[in-house]
């Protein structure tokens, strides 16, 4: 059974980072924290709004992960743990329990635990997940 699954990352932009909710079937599933929005640069921007599919990567360094595999001239882009987009993202998005500010969160493991598991639930049925992101 091939069904689609569309998650929904609502955003709100600021100068110190992008912060935003992920909704499935309307409900809450975790906060997410990004980098803030330039112009799409690579290593230094969040990515562009839009609609991507999530596939399951693995890297080296972060081993399995929810990867973004199709964001224009971008690589890499993953959905990881992080608490400070600042510091520890590069363009990628950070799952967060708790906004603490701008770019800025707390519990990271443990929302990306729950996000995870979500996910993973939904590709072993079959269904292909979208990630879509709007401001």
């Amino acid at each position: 059974m091939n069904t689609t699954i569309t998650l929904h990352l609502r955003r709100k932009y600021g100068e110190r980072g992008t912060n935003g909710t992920i909704y499935f079937l309307g409900e809450p599933i975790c906060h997410t924290i990004e980098l803030p929005w330039q112009d799409n640069t690579p290593n230094k921007s969040c990515i562009p709004e839009g609609r991507y599919r999530l596939e399951k990567r693995v890297y080296p360094k972060n081993g399995e992960q929810i990867g973004i595999p199709f964001v224009q001239g971008r690589e890499a882009i993953l959905i990881h743990a992080a608490n400070n987009a600042e510091r520890e993202l590069r363009g990628c998005i950070a799952p967060v329990t708790t906004l603490t500010g701008e770019g800025t969160g707390d519990e990271s493991v443990k929302a990306l635990k729950e996000l995870k598991a979500l996910v993973y639930s939904l590709w072993d049925m079959g269904a292909e997940v979208y990630l879509e992101v709007r401001g």
